[in-house]
């Protein structure tokens, strides 16, 4: 994979930011049901654990599909594959505006994560083919940071759109944008360089099992994943789902006091992403340090929320979205910690498999909120304040195990690191960065 820069220092933010709209277009189709929740609940005639089913299908699916669109971008490279995730991603956008059974749009919704998940990786890949190493961790940062920008566009202004032009116009009206992006896409992206598309080798079935199995043998891929288990579900919980219900129900704001708060959470996460590529990029030794403080500052800001007697404050609420924001971009370490584990030609399939650890752990929350809230709710659309506060605190079980898997693969980094060290005589500086 190449690492060199362009011919004209220019093209590559061409490219790049041409990725980058269709990753935020990808994210825009992924979040538009973030503020529709509860009018799918009315349209479809569906329960909480039947709404969060869209999400959770939805999250199932990409988090399923990374490995084989890691080794498909491996292959095929990125331009091939974004052609494709645009119209997948589209199409089941249209479904979906046009479905009037609860059936029809799960399966609307199966296509919407089928595209959404062959967007990100692919554009990460373009990152590390035209940008030299030295700016790829903030490259990297700023994408997924950026791209977020499209959750931005399905929080207000989908708000309106539903209000005025009606379910159908206002998903359609999204699933078109795809054909402007996909004319742009092929005019402009290529895949490096120096090459428009990018072939890979063909493998056997014998050898891409191989090439997955080098991949997960190494610990760093390991970690990676668990920091990306352990960052991002919250985020996810509140910008998919679960937080407009959440901030209308059980802390009675207004609609447009928790559609601004959604728009914020969008906004803090762009923000993030240039001071944690920042300090990836001069602190490689602490990576895993800042994912667990990313992790305590959730906990920490959750709790204060959730134990407050009554409504919590406006101001302690708008802390909690500030603290959230810092999820999205905190999980990206994980893929820094992927890029300098392992080879050029393993990085996309080595990114599909942390990819997996946060969309994972994104549907377990979202399943969990819905359950516990059926629970404690039977036969309700009205969820308790109560019900709500007992949802979201299923938010912990997941922080424990995350924590504890990085600490147990922070350790064996380490202890590699070390024996390499002792036995080859490397420096430090010569070795994978074992995120201290």
């Amino acid at each position: 994979m190449s690492n060199e820069p362009g011919p004209v220092p220019g093209r590559r933010y061409t490219v790049w930011i041409v990725g980058l709209l269709a990753y935020g277009l990808a994210v825009f189709h992924r979040s538009s049901l973030a503020v529709a929740g509860l009018a799918a609940t009315e349209r479809f005639d569906i329960s909480a654990s039947q709404l969060a089913s869209f999400t959770v299908l939805q999250l199932l699916v990409y988090a399923s599909m990374q490995i084989p669109v890691g080794l498909m971008v491996d292959r095929f490279g990125s331009r091939t594959v974004l052609t494709a995730a645009i119209v997948v991603v589209s199409t089941g956008q249209a479904a979906f505006a046009f479905a009037d059974s609860y059936a029809l749009a799960l399966g609307a919704r199966v296509l919407v994560g089928a595209g959404d998940a062959m967007t990100f990786i692919c554009v990460l890949r373009l990152v590390t083919s035209w940008f030299p190493r030295r700016q790829v961790p903030l490259i990297s940062q700023l994408t997924g940071n950026l791209g977020q920008l499209g959750a931005l566009a399905a929080a207000a202004p989908m708000t309106w759109a539903l209000g005025h032009l009606g379910w159908t116009r206002a998903y359609l009206g999204g699933a078109l944008a795809g054909a402007a992006m996909l004319v742009v896409l092929r005019v402009l992206l290529h895949d490096t360089p120096t090459q428009a598309h990018l072939r890979g080798v063909p493998l056997s079935a014998r050898a891409l099992v191989a090439s997955l199995a080098a991949s997960w043998a190494q610990p760093g891929t390991r970690l990676g994943l668990w920091m990306h288990f352990s960052t991002p579900f919250s985020t996810t919980l509140m910008g998919l789902l679960w937080g407009f219900p959440f901030l209308v129900t059980a802390e009675h704001l207004s609609a447009g006091t928790a559609s601004a708060l959604l728009s914020l959470l969008v906004a803090t996460s762009v923000a993030y992403g240039p001071l944690l590529g920042w300090l990836v990029g001069r602190h490689p030794w602490h990576r895993s340090t800042t994912s667990l403080v990313i992790v305590g500052a959730l906990a920490t800001a959750w709790g204060l929320v959730l134990l407050w007697p009554g409504d919590a404050p406006l101001p302690l609420l708008v802390l909690l979205i500030v603290v959230v924001g810092a999820g999205g971009p905190g999980s990206m370490i994980g893929f820094d910690v992927a890029r300098t584990s392992n080879p050029d030609h393993r990085t996309a399939s080595a990114s599909g498999i942390i990819n997996v650890g946060g969309f994972t752990s994104g549907l377990l929350a979202v399943l969990a909120v819905g359950a516990v809230l059926d629970a404690l709710t039977p036969g309700a659309q009205d969820y308790t304040p109560e019900a709500f506060r007992w949802a979201m605190a299923t938010q912990y079980l997941l922080w424990t195990l995350g924590v504890v898997q990085v600490l147990r693969y922070r350790r064996r980094v380490r202890s590699l690191t070390t024996r390499e060290q002792v036995a080859g005589g490397s420096s430090m500086v010569d070795l994978t960065p074992d995120a201290r």
